[in-house]
C-alpha cells in the first residue's frame, strides 16, 4: 500500500524558513514524478512545484519561484521542499502528491488520481 508522508510544516514569521519532507513507502519511488501542492482555507487546492522522476528537472507555480526549491533523493524514497523567504499567502496546508507521469500532468493532476499524502499545515504570521 501506497503511503506518503509529510513532516516539517509549522508556524513561522514572515520572511523565515521551512523544509518539507515527504517519505515514500510501497511504491517504485524512482519511477514516479514527485510534487507538492497547498490548499489555504477557502481556497481550491493549487500546484506548488513537482520534480521528475530521475530530480533532472524542477517545475514551480509563479508565486514560489526563487523561493521555493524541490529536490529528491531516490536513494532514500524522499522528496524535499525548502521554502525560504515566506509569506503570509504562503499559509495552507502543503500536500505531498505522486504521480507516474511527466511533470505537466502532475500540474494538472485531479485529487483523484496519483497518490497523495494526509497533508501538513504551514503558518506564516506577518
Amino acid at each position: 500500500q501506497v503511503q506518503l508522508v509529510e513532516s516539517g510544516g509549522g508556524l513561522v514569521q514572515a520572511g523565515g524558513s521551512l523544509r518539507l519532507s515527504c517519505a515514500a513507502s510501497g511504491l517504485t519511488f524512482k519511477t514516479y514524478t514527485m510534487g507538492w501542492f497547498r490548499q489555504a482555507p477557502g481556497k481550491e487546492r493549487e500546484f506548488v512545484a513537482a520534480v521528475n522522476w530521475f530530480g533532472s528537472t524542477t517545475y514551480y507555480t509563479d508565486a514560489v519561484k526563487g523561493r521555493f526549491t524541490l529536490s529528491r533523493d531516490n536513494a532514500k524514497n524522499t522528496v524535499s521542499l525548502q521554502m525560504n523567504s515566506l509569506k503570509p499567502e504562503d499559509t495552507a496546508v502543503y500536500y505531498c502528491a505522486a504521480k507516474q507521469s511527466n511533470i505537466q500532468a502532475m500540474v494538472i493532476m485531479s485529487s483523484t488520481s496519483g497518490y497523495w499524502g494526509q497533508g501538513t499545515q504551514v503558518t506564516v504570521s506577518s
